[in-house]
């Protein structure tokens, strides 16, 4: 069975509008390297479609893009990609698939079918997933930036307090500090 790993974004502040942190190269390598060492990528409906309406024209050429966001984006292309809806069903993006029923089911039998891992990158999705108790770690990349709005990590909250067991934190170059957590239990 492979883990299930949250990575998002975030400011100081909570933030995770995704245009507030650095989008450098340094940070699309962190990203890269996340997604490489999973079997999987993990999204609900919100983060799928505003990743579909980019990433695939870049992986395409069709858009300009430095070296790294391109190797990003050719990556993301190959990568399975799984979404959590109940509103889409059908999903033309290249090795998307949609995960139906129950979510404790849907999720956990995608993490048995991965050995290497799910990258779970959606903040909504990652609160009811918290919920059930499937989230096995957590790779923040936290940015030196307080946004003072939001939408914030876990804003509409969990039932009680997580406690984590800090594994690394590596400060980037760009000031931003990658932290890595293990659920611990």
């Amino acid at each position: 069975m492979g883990l299930l790993t949250f990575s998002l974004n975030l400011t100081l502040d909570g933030c995770v509008d995704h245009q507030e942190g650095i989008a450098d190269d340094e940070t699309h390598a962190f990203f890269t390297r996340l997604m490489d060492e999973g079997g999987a990528m993990l999204w609900g409906r919100v983060t799928y479609e505003m990743m579909e309406s980019y990433w695939p024209a870049v992986a395409r050429g069709d858009e300009k893009a430095p070296p790294a966001i391109r190797e990003w984006a050719v990556k993301l292309e190959a990568k399975p990609k799984y979404v959590v809806s109940a509103t889409r069903k059908d999903y033309s993006w290249a090795n998307s698939y949609h995960i139906a029923g129950d979510l404790r089911d849907g999720v956990q039998t995608l993490k048995d079918a991965t050995p290497d891992g799910v990258l779970l990158g959606s903040g909504k999705l990652a609160t009811e997933l918290d919920r059930l108790d499937l989230i096995d770690e957590y790779q923040l990349l936290v940015h030196p930036r307080i946004a003072g709005h939001g939408p914030t990590l876990y804003q509409s909250g969990l039932p009680g307090t997580r406690q984590l067991e800090l594994l690394s934190a590596e400060p980037l170059r760009n000031g931003a500090v990658a932290m890595h957590y293990r659920r611990a239990r």
